[in-house]
């Protein structure tokens, strides 16, 4: 029988009413038409001091930290929705990847990244919708050695995107999230695959 396929879905934004937000929800929705299992987290719930090399030495790896690790090495597949801060990914985000790149519980720093597909998408106020922090994150993530989704989601104007019941008014843009989620199963699909080759 296939494996399901699992995807971890976050957000960079802990905002309440993020646009990034109602973008990962109405991404999220469109995974689960397919035979997926996605689970949606709130980087709230995994609270984090600023990343401390001393605090690292004195405490270990932070427990919120490692629960994050553990995720991560238990899905396929990685979907992103994130803000632009500056030009750039937020502090929150760099911060919980910073974190869970530290080696921890016998496990290296990069495994939980390692061959993992990554799907990237931002919402912005900007008519860029956020381009430049989905370059900078792109660079991260392939540098943590993910697998990132060569296309991506950048949403404009996103305080015009979405109705009162948080759904997109394009219908263009719902067809976008959906392909570009297809597209994010079928990579995870594919790594999974090339994985369980090369452990047999």
């Amino acid at each position: 029988m296939k494996p399901i396929i699992k995807i971890l879905a976050l957000s960079g934004s802990i905002r309440k009413s993020s646009l990034n937000v109602k973008l990962l929800k109405l991404a999220v929705t469109a995974i689960q038409e397919h035979e997926v299992q996605v689970t949606h987290i709130d980087l709230r719930d995994f609270p984090l001091p600023i990343y401390d090399g001393d605090l690292e030495e004195a405490s270990g790896v932070p427990q919120n930290a490692r629960a994050l690790r553990e995720l991560l090495l238990a899905h396929d597949g990685l979907l992103i929705a994130s803000p632009e801060y500056n030009g750039s990914v937020t502090a929150l985000l760099k911060n919980t990847l910073d974190w869970c790149s530290r080696p921890a519980d016998g496990i290296d720093g990069l495994a939980p990244f390692r061959g993992k597909a990554v799907g990237l998408m931002s919402a912005s106020l900007s008519p860029f919708g956020g381009l430049r922090g989905i370059i900078d994150l792109r660079g991260i993530m392939m540098k943590l050695g993910a697998v990132v989704l060569s296309d991506d989601v950048a949403l404009p104007s996103a305080q015009h995107a979405f109705d009162s019941f948080d759904a997109f008014v394009d219908p263009n843009a719902g067809k976008l999230v959906k392909q570009f989620t297809s597209n994010l199963i079928g990579l995870s699909a594919k790594l999974q695959s090339t994985s369980d080759a090369f452990s047999l």
